[in-house]
């Protein structure tokens, strides 16, 4: 049976999740995922933690969590990577990532080595 675009942005946003909870230590609160063209765009919103929330009081308390959960995302890049490749077949050309300390939404774009086709 082929599966749907849409079952595979389903798929990755559940993968996402456990990666979250079994190496960061807890998930985010909603994932969402999308492909366009060779991108894969994942939203995953409620990171941040409450003591997290209470440090972005400060423009160092911002700086230092956005810097740290960067660290701690981009040091297991590459298992991120096998993971968009187990599910999609497609290999990860580059990796963005950005959080924002307001919102507690972390936005990750995974840029495929080719275009997706459905």
């Amino acid at each position: 049976m082929k599966r749907t675009k849409g079952s595979i942005e389903a798929e990755i946003s559940k993968a996402l999740t456990q990666w979250e909870k079994d190496y960061l230590g807890r998930g985010s609160v909603s994932v969402k995922t999308d492909i366009l063209r060779d991108m894969i765009i994942v939203t995953l919103q409620g990171v941040l933690t409450p003591a997290e929330y209470a440090l972005c009081q400060t423009k160092e308390g911002k700086s230092t969590v956005k810097k740290t959960r960067c660290d701690l995302v981009e040091t297991d890049v590459s298992n991120l990577n096998k993971l968009i490749h187990s599910i999609t077949g497609y290999k990860v050309k580059c990796f963005h990532t950005d959080l924002s300390t307001s919102t507690g939404e972390r936005i990750i774009v995974f840029r495929l080595s080719d275009p997706f086709q459905e």
